[in-house]
């Protein structure tokens, strides 16, 4: 069974933000606007560093 989770990503210039891997929108950094993951019609496509998730 496939659950969703909270991912902990950290982007190239080094911010860290929390975002949902399913993601159905574009996430883009909130520092510098970087796109960090993208939507693939299930899980999101992490363009980030993983750092930590969350159940």
């Amino acid at each position: 069974m496939v659950r969703s989770k909270f991912l902990k990503v950290r982007c190239e210039c080094g911010n860290e933000q929390i975002i949902f891997n399913k993601a159905t929108l574009k996430v883009k950094c909130l520092k510098c606007n970087k796109l960090i993951a993208e939507p693939t019609g299930g899980k999101a496509k992490i363009l980030a560093e993983v750092i930590e998730s969350y159940e």
